[in-house]
């Protein structure tokens, strides 16, 4: 019997072709200064960052990372109601990207995964009889692209040496890892806890804040890291981030690979303990007529 041809039936076609590809197909492209298409995938953008090209990006700017979510980027839902991923944010009013100029990429030495990757996907996946993840590409054409018809003929993996890939793959890796992971997972884990959700976006997209947070005395206090262990962390920005997803994986999914103190819980438990029997003490100290129980979210209902 004739198979239907896919194209007879009435879905919007995507540009990404359903086909994987290994790293050493052969691709037929190049994008340069001077082909007619120049800016066009800029002026309409769709781009997912990886906690490395916020990394990269930040940096290139002098940003800090909080300030470089606000001003360059959108969260999303990566799946619903859970973890999130971001995209840079567009011209206001428009859709083309901020870091575009009539010459090209303001940013290009640093420009995200995505970018470096087009026409090429990346695909991160794990096959159910499977242990580890492995890469797979397929191509996405547009209509507007005329790369694809540029006399050049490059390997898939070629073309990711040209284009400076191998590191932002590597520092990425642990991250595609932990969304395959959650997203392979479905209900088996549970719904993540709210604060394992911030724990998710602090430390692959707001790394300045993570630091802080991995520095301060109460992170010390549960975590068993000698001093060597927390000098190599703390040492460089891509070894923090990759503690990062180490850290993830170990609160969502139960899996150690940084020590905790085996006390720690005790004394977490015996100060709150402490903190409540303080602020029993102030209340019994307030005149009844100066309690106000008006406020919801105030434990005790004591206003000013």
């Amino acid at each position: 019997m004739q198979q239907p041809d896919i194209n007879d039936f009435p879905f919007p076609q995507s540009p990404v072709v359903p086909q994987l590809v290994e790293g050493d197909k052969l691709i037929q492209f190049q994008c340069h200064k001077g082909i007619k298409c120049w800016n066009a995938c800029c002026s309409n953008i769709d781009i997912s960052l990886t906690p490395y090209d916020v990394l990269r990006l930040k940096n290139r700017l002098n940003m800090g990372s909080g300030e470089f979510l606000v001003k360059y980027t959108i969260p999303y839902e990566l799946e619903p109601g859970g973890i999130a991923g971001i995209k840079l944010k567009p011209v206001e009013g428009g859709s083309a990207c901020q870091f575009m100029k009539p010459e090209g990429c303001s940013v290009y030495e640093d420009r995200p995964t995505a970018c470096r990757y087009y026409p090429v996907a990346l695909l991160s996946m794990r096959k159910q009889n499977e242990f580890t993840d492995r890469d797979a590409y397929a191509m996405v054409k547009e209509e507007h692209c005329l790369g694809h018809f540029e006399p050049r003929t490059i390997s898939v993996n070629d073309y990711r040496k040209e284009q400076g890939l191998e590191i932002y793959d590597e520092l990425g890796r642990g991250w595609r890892q932990l969304i395959l992971k959650k997203k392979s997972a479905g209900p088996t884990i549970g719904k993540p806890s709210d604060r394992s959700l911030q724990l998710f976006f602090m430390a692959c997209y707001d790394l300045d804040r993570f630091r802080q947070f991995v520095e301060s005395p109460s992170f010390r206090e549960v975590y068993d890291l000698d001093d060597a262990a927390m000098a190599k962390i703390l040492g460089s920005e891509a070894e923090l981030m990759q503690f990062g997803f180490r850290l993830i994986r170990q609160v969502m999914f139960s899996e150690p690979s940084i020590p905790v103190k085996t006390d720690a819980l005790d004394r977490r438990l015996a100060r709150k303990a402490e903190r409540a029997a303080v602020m029993d003490g102030i209340v019994a100290k307030v005149p009844p007529e100066a309690i106000k129980y008006g406020d919801p979210n105030d434990k005790y209902g004591i206003q000013d």
